[in-house]
Parts: C-alpha cells; sequence; structure tokens
C-alpha cells in the first residue's frame, strides 16, 4: 500500500486530486471512473484526459461533453446552482458504487457542509451547496471517495499550500481568497505566499484534504522507495509555475539490520550433573540483562566431557550477571569479550490458532516477511497436533 504525498505547486482542486491519483496509480482507473459514472445522469461521462500546462503535460479529470469551462482550477466550486446536503448525500447512498466509496465520499461532503453550517449560521441539515451543486463538483468528491477507499492504510501529506489573492464571485457575492469555507477547512495546514494572485485552493480540494491528512494539516512525514509520480492539471495559466498538483507515492523500505554491541560471556563445567546444569541454566536465563544463552557438550582436557555456556549480555550488565554465574555454577572463571551483533527487524503478536493465543514472532528479511510462532504456547496431545497449531498459527492473521 503506497503513502501519498500530494505537492501543490499551482494548488488544489477536487479534478486535480483525482487527475494526480489516476495519473500516478493508474491500476485505480476502473474502480473510479467506474464510481464516478455511477452518479451521473444519462448522456454525461466522466472524463480522464492527457492534458498539458505550461511546460508539464499531465491528466484532466472531468465531464466529457460539458458545455462549460473550469475558470480557475475548476470553476464549479462557486459558480452554479445549489442543492441541499441532504439531497446530495441521498444521490450518493443511492448510486451503485464500490465498497467503501459512498462512505469516504459522504464524509467529505460532510466537512463540507459543516464549515458552511458554521459559516452560515444554519444547521447542517439546512445546508445548501453553492460550492458542488453540479455534476462535475459532485463527480470529484465521488472520485475522491473512491480513491479514498481504495488506499485505506495509506498515509498522506501535503506541501505547503498556495494562499493565493484577490477575490473570488460566489453566490454569496465576492468573497477573499481563501474562500471563507476553504480557510475554515484548512486551519492548521501551512501556507506559502507565492506572489500568484487568484483562488489556488477551492473547498472541494480543501476537504479532501482534510479528510485524508487530518484537522491540524501535519501528516507524517514520509520516506521509503519512490515507486511513481502523477500530474493532475488545472485549466487556468499561472504566471511563471506550472498550475498542477504533483502527486508522489511512496513504497516502505524494509528496515535495515540493526548493529549493536554486547557482552559475551562463556566458560565450561565438568563436575555439574545433568539437572543442575539445567536449573543453572534456567536461572541464569532469567537474570536481568542475559539475551541469550546456549549450552553445548564439548571435549576438554585429557578427553574430558564437559558442558560450555554462553551468554549474550548487555554491555551494562556484564558484571552483575558474571557475578550470578559464579553463584549458580561451580565455575572458577570466565571468559568476557566485547563483540557486536547484527539483527533484523522483528514484531511480536498474539495470534489466534484452535482458540489458543499463541505468541508469534515475525522477521523481514530481503523485502519479504517470515512468521514463526512461540513452541511454548504450543499445545497438543502429539507432535501431529503441536505441528497443526504451529502451522495455523504462522499462518493466520494478527489480533
Amino acid at each position: 500500500m503506497p503513502d501519498i504525498h500530494l505537492d501543490a505547486v499551482g494548488g488544489i482542486a477536487g479534478d486535480m486530486f483525482v487527475a494526480a491519483m489516476l495519473d500516478a496509480l493508474p491500476d485505480l482507473q476502473p474502480r473510479v471512473l467506474a464510481d464516478a459514472q455511477a452518479v451521473l445522469p444519462h448522456g454525461l461521462e466522466a472524463r480522464l484526459a492527457e492534458t498539458r500546462n505550461g511546460a508539464l503535460g499531465g491528466r484532466g479529470f472531468g465531464l466529457a461533453g460539458e458545455a462549460h469551462h473550469h475558470g480557475h482550477h475548476h470553476g464549479h466550486d462557486h459558480a452554479h446552482g445549489s442543492g441541499s446536503f441532504l439531497e446530495m448525500v441521498a444521490r450518493i447512498r443511492a448510486a451503485d458504487l464500490q465498497e467503501g466509496t459512498a462512505e469516504q465520499a459522504v464524509a467529505i461532503l460532510t466537512l463540507i457542509a459543516e464549515v458552511e453550517a458554521a459559516i452560515h449560521q444554519v444547521p447542517v441539515e439546512t445546508v445548501h451547496f453553492h460550492e458542488i451543486a453540479d455534476w462535475d463538483s459532485l463527480l470529484d468528491v465521488v472520485a475522491a471517495g473512491s480513491i479514498a477507499a481504495a488506499l485505506p492504510g495509506a498515509r498522506w501529506t501535503v506541501s505547503p499550500l498556495p494562499r493565493g489573492g484577490g477575490l473570488v464571485k460566489t453566490q454569496h457575492g465576492m468573497l477573499p481568497v481563501p474562500a471563507p469555507a476553504t480557510a475554515a477547512l484548512l486551519t492548521g495546514f501551512a501556507w506559502r505566499d507565492d506572489h500568484v494572485g487568484g483562488e489556488r485552493v477551492t473547498p472541494t480540494g480543501a476537504a479532501i484534504l482534510r479528510h485524508l491528512i487530518g484537522p491540524d494539516g501535519s501528516g507524517t512525514a514520509l520516506s521509503g522507495r519512490l515507486v511513481a509520480t502523477g500530474i493532475g492539471t488545472g485549466t487556468r495559466t499561472l504566471p511563471g509555475i506550472p498550475n498542477v498538483l504533483r502527486a508522489l507515492a511512496f513504497e516502505a523500505v524494509p528496515a535495515s539490520a540493526t548493529r549493536e554491541r554486547i557482552t559475551t560471556i562463556s566458560f565450561e563445567i565438568d563436575d555439574m550433573t545433568g539437572e543442575e546444569i539445567a536449573v543453572a541454566a534456567d536461572r541464569l536465563r532469567a537474570v536481568p540483562g542475559v539475551l541469550d544463552l546456549t549450552v553445548a557438550p564439548v571435549q576438554g582436557k585429557k578427553g574430558r566431557l564437559m558442558q560450555s555456556l554462553r551468554l549474550l549480555v548487555q554491555p551494562d550488565r556484564g558484571d552483575a550477571v558474571a557475578e550470578r554465574c559464579f553463584l549458580e555454577t561451580s565455575t572458577i572463571g570466565l571468559r568476557l569479550a566485547e563483540e557486536q551483533r547484527i539483527t533484523l527487524p522483528r514484531r511480536l503478536a498474539t495470534r489466534e490458532a484452535d482458540g489458543i493465543a499463541i505468541g508469534v514472532k515475525t522477521v523481514e528479511r530481503g523485502g519479504s516477511a517470515s512468521t514463526k510462532a512461540e513452541s511454548d504456547d504450543l499445545a497438543g496431545d502429539s507432535l501431529e497436533a503441536r505441528r497443526r497449531l504451529k502451522h495455523r498459527a504462522e499462518e493466520g492473521g494478527e489480533r
């Protein structure tokens, strides 16, 4: 699942967002275009076309054969008739949309309704939209909802937004830029002044950002491998800069192995019984700072069979663990060494198999992951039963 950064070079509007995302992730095109078409009346068609703005080529999104043209990023954000919030929600929910699209689209629509209600001091249920009342604006909301539903685990960030300037004509008369609804939706987001006027961020674009990134606009800084880019174009020409929104898709790079310093303690024993060594080993494993302990048979001088113990210890606990080795065993000497170890990224989780909670450890290596069940959690009357439980735990989902 990619994470997405939006680079608002020229600004952002609903159609620019959809176009940039479908340019970057063409696999989403069939789903999104089908959902967009589902809310349109007969005779209108959702369109994704190759376009150009300034020196950059990209994609444009809108209605095929529409009689009007977008005035800035898309001019339908302010210029047309109104429809009620409840009517728009009903139309979206009545459409044959793919899973998750209606919920995401209604959430975007609700953000606009709430700020409009606050600005005009009316109940949300009575809000009449001027910003998204015509078909191409509804198209943007539904298409954006389809994209959000298709990328449920994605993280989103956006560059500082261009403030623009001047006035914009709306059903409420001339209003300052950013429009009141836009400013309310994007309070907390970072803005910049590039000294290019006009409306650079529309209410629909603002609602999409607020929905995807959250109320404060901070987002989580993205890093990883850049896997795709997309350009969504606006129709207005801006002086000196391309009027585009760029989408950058990142995939997480598997975390590299961790290198750390450890202390090793090793010694041999030839005068303790097997039972005594087993008890001592268990007690030493429980000492704070001991990371691991192994016991192996070796042959010493004069052909004597001995047990060799080797402990991996946190460096700051070396002296304390050494003292416990003298207390728990019969050894009269220890070898201590400072070493480095490299460990792969891992995470612990609990999975349920046959009604039993089993701890599992997942390790990442070479871009893939392997999972192993904790043997102490496996239960069964036979080896076959334990192996079956182990397989189910390692193949199951995390809880």
